[in-house]
C-alpha cells in the first residue's frame, strides 16, 4: 500500500470511527436510527468485552486498525484510547488515560440505557 493509499485509509478510520463513536452515543435519539443504534452500541461492546478477553478489556478493532494505518505512516507513542487520540487531535492536549476511561465508561453506560428504555421499555 502507497502513501496515498495509507493516508486516504487514515481519514477513512478518522471519519468512521468518529461518527460510529457519535451514532453510539445519540443515535437512540430519532425514531429511524434506534434499532441500528442498539446494534452498533452491542458491536462496540462485543468489542470491548468479548475481543477483550483476549485483547485486553476496551478492545476495538476499529481504534487497532486504525493505529496499524497510522504506525505505516510512522505515527509513534499513539495513546491507548481513541478518543485520547481525537481530543489530542483537536485541542494538542493528550487527556489522562483514567479521565478518558471513566468518561467513556460513562458515556457508553448513558447511551446503552437510553437504547434499551427507548428500544424495549417505553410504552409506544
Amino acid at each position: 500500500m502507497n502513501e496515498t493509499q495509507l493516508v486516504l485509509l487514515h481519514y477513512f478510520f478518522l471519519s468512521f470511527h468518529s461518527l460510529f463513536i457519535l451514532f453510539n452515543l445519540f443515535g437512540w435519539i430519532w425514531r429511524k436510527t434506534r434499532k441500528w443504534n442498539f446494534i452498533t452500541l452491542m458491536l462496540t461492546l462485543f468489542s470491548w468485552v468479548v475481543l477483550g478477553i483476549w485483547r485486553g478489556f476496551g478492545y476495538c478493532f476499529l481504534t487497532d486498525w486504525h493505529y496499524d494505518v497510522l504506525n505505516k505512516l510512522g505515527e509513534t507513542d499513539l495513546p491507548r484510547s481513541y478518543i485520547a487520540y481525537l481530543v489530542f487531535k483537536i485541542s494538542g492536549w493528550l487527556p489522562n488515560g483514567n479521565l478518558v476511561d471513566t468518561a467513556t465508561i460513562i458515556g457508553i453506560t448513558l447511551a446503552v440505557l437510553a437504547s434499551v428504555y427507548i428500544n424495549f421499555l417505553k410504552k409506544k
